[in-house]
C-alpha cells in the first residue's frame, strides 16, 4: 500500500514538472518573437506584492532625499499648439505636454521588470513635485476620457510623471510697433514652495519641442522659435529656481492693412479731389471735406478696438492720426480760400460802388484813394489801358482784379502778409519770406498735399519696418 501511494506521488510530481516547463518554454518562445510581451501570469502578484511593498511605509508628504541633498527635476515640455493670442486681454493660450522626471530611493525594488507603467490612480499615493506655471491665469488639465496622466516607475527609483495642460498664460506686449510688433511670450514655472536648497529644476537636452504648427491658432502671428531659460529669483520665502520657456510671435499686417491702411490712404486721396473744383462750388466741396473728415474718425474708433487702453502711441495711432490731419487740413484749405476769396470781393465791390457818388450820379474822386500812379504796377504789368477812365488829371481803374485790393502807400511797408504790388516786395517785412497768392491756394495744395503725404509713408514704412 505504501509502495502504490510513493508510486503515484513520484507520477504526480513528475507530470506538474513537465506541465511546468512547458509554460516556461511557451513564454520564452513568445518573449523572443515580440520586442514588448505582457508579464506572466505569475508576475501579476509580483507587481502588486512589489507596490504593497513600497507603500507600506511610504510617506508621501515628505520629499525623497529630505535632510541629505536636493531633489532633481527634470524637466520636458512637449508643445502640441499655440494660440490664439489676445492682445486685448494681453494672454495666449497653450496646449502641452509637461513632463518630470526625478529619483526616488524609497521607491526601489528587486524584480525582473525593469518598469512598472501606472495610471493616474497611483499619482496620488506617492510625493509629486508642487509645480505651479507662475505667469498663468488660469490652467486646465485633461480629464477625457480618462484623467491624461502617465506614472512610470524604474526598479532603480527613478520617476516618470507627465500630464497634459491647456494654460492660459500672460504675456505683456509691447505695442509701441503695433502692428509691426514681435513678441517674446514667456511660459514661466517653478516649485511653490521649495526653494532651491531642497529642489532644483534643470532642462534635459532636447528639453522642449513642438509638434507640426499646421494645427496651431497663431491667426495673427508668425512663430519664429523659442528658447529656455534656467533663473534664480529671491523672494522674501526664499531662493527659488526659475524655468522660463519664451516663445518668438510675429505679426502678420494682412488684416490691419486691408482693414485700417488701406481705407485710411484711399480717404485721403478722396479728400485731395476738393482741389480740383471749383472755388466757388462750396455745397461740393464742403460735402466732399465733412465726409473724409467722419470717415477718418470712423477708421480711427475701428482701429482702435482691437488694441488695449494702452497710454502710448502705437504705429498704427501715428498712422491714423497722420491721415486725420490731412483729411483735416484739406477741409481747412478751403474754408481758408473761401474765407479770403469773399473778404476781397467785398472790399473790392464796396470800392467801386464808392466812386460814384448816389447824390450827385457823378465821379468823384474824394471819397476813396484810388488814383494808381503811372509807376505802379501790378506783378510787373500795366492794367490794359481799356480798363482806367481819366478823370480830373487822375487815373481810375475801372475794374479790380481780386488778387489787388492791398494799397502800398509811398513811403510804408504793406501791413498784409499776401500783397501784390511788386514795389511792396521790397519792404522791410518782406525780407526772407515766399510771395504766395493765397487765391492760387488750390495750386499750390494740388502739389504740397501729395507730396507731404507720400514723403510720410515713405519714413513711416522704412522706419517702421527696416530701422
Amino acid at each position: 500500500m505504501a509502495s502504490k501511494q510513493l508510486l503515484l506521488l513520484c507520477l504526480f510530481s513528475g507530470l506538474r514538472a513537465r506541465a511546468r516547463k512547458m509554460e516556461e518554454d511557451e513564454y520564452e518562445d513568445s518573449s523572443s518573437n515580440k520586442k514588448w510581451v505582457l508579464a506572466p501570469k505569475s508576475q501579476d502578484t509580483d507587481v502588486t506584492l512589489i507596490l504593497n511593498k513600497l507603500l507600506r511605509e511610504y510617506d508621501k508628504k515628505l520629499r525623497p532625499d529630505i535632510g541629505i541633498k536636493p531633489t532633481v527635476i527634470d524637466v520636458d515640455i512637449y508643445v502640441n499648439s499655440i494660440g490664439p493670442v489676445s492682445s486685448i486681454n494681453m494672454e495666449y493660450q497653450i496646449d502641452i505636454f509637461f513632463a518630470q522626471t526625478w529619483t526616488d530611493s524609497r521607491l526601489r525594488f528587486n524584480s525582473t521588470m525593469k518598469i512598472i507603467t501606472l495610471n493616474s490612480n497611483m499619482v496620488g499615493l506617492i510625493w509629486i513635485p508642487d509645480t505651479i506655471f507662475r505667469n498663468s491665469k488660469t490652467a486646465e488639465a485633461h480629464w477625457i476620457t480618462t484623467p491624461n496622466q502617465l506614472l512610470r516607475i524604474w526598479n532603480d527609483g527613478k520617476i516618470l510623471y507627465t500630464l497634459r495642460l491647456t494654460i492660459n498664460a500672460e504675456c505683456q506686449l509691447q505695442l509701441h510697433n503695433f502692428p509691426m510688433d514681435e513678441h517674446s511670450c514667456p511660459l514661466i514655472f517653478s516649485s511653490y514652495g521649495y526653494p532651491k536648497e531642497e529642489m532644483v529644476y534643470r532642462w534635459r537636452k532636447n528639453s522642449v519641442e513642438a509638434v507640426d504648427q499646421d494645427s496651431w491658432r497663431l491667426y495673427q502671428f508668425d512663430f519664429m522659435g523659442l528658447r529656455n531659460t534656467t533663473e534664480t529669483v529671491t523672494t522674501p520665502t526664499g531662493d527659488y529656481v526659475v524655468m522660463t520657456i519664451y516663445f518668438e510671435l510675429s505679426r502678420r499686417m494682412g488684416y490691419f492693412t486691408i482693414q485700417t491702411y488701406i481705407p485710411c490712404i484711399l480717404t485721403v486721396v478722396l479728400s485731395w479731389v476738393s482741389f480740383w473744383i471749383k472755388k466757388d462750388a462750396i455745397p461740393a466741396r464742403t460735402a466732399l471735406g465733412i465726409t473724409t473728415v467722419l470717415t477718418m474718425t470712423t477708421l480711427s474708433t475701428i482701429a482702435r478696438k482691437s488694441l488695449p487702453r494702452v497710454s502710448y502711441v502705437t504705429a498704427m495711432d501715428l498712422f491714423v492720426t497722420v491721415c486725420f490731419l490731412f483729411v483735416f487740413a484739406a477741409l481747412m484749405e478751403y474754408a481758408t480760400l473761401n474765407y479770403y476769396s469773399s473778404s476781397r470781393k467785398t472790399t473790392a465791390t464796396k470800392k467801386k460802388t464808392s466812386i460814384l457818388h448816389p447824390d450827385s450820379s457823378k465821379w468823384i474822386h474824394e471819397r476813396i484813394s484810388l488814383q494808381v500812379p503811372s509807376n505802379y504796377s501790378l506783378l510787373g504789368t500795366r492794367p490794359p489801358p481799356s480798363a482806367m477812365i481819366p478823370l480830373n488829371n487822375s487815373v481810375y481803374w475801372k475794374e479790380f482784379e481780386d488778387t489787388c485790393i492791398h494799397e502800398c502807400l509811398d513811403g510804408k511797408d504793406c501791413q498784409s502778409f499776401f500783397c501784390c504790388y511788386e514795389e511792396c516786395k521790397a519792404g522791410s517785412w518782406r525780407q526772407g519770406r515766399v510771395h504766395i497768392d493765397i487765391l492760387e491756394l488750390d495750386s499750390y495744395s494740388r502739389v504740397f498735399f501729395p507730396t507731404s503725404f507720400l514723403l510720410f509713408n515713405l519714413v513711416y514704412w522704412v522706419g517702421y519696418l527696416y530701422l
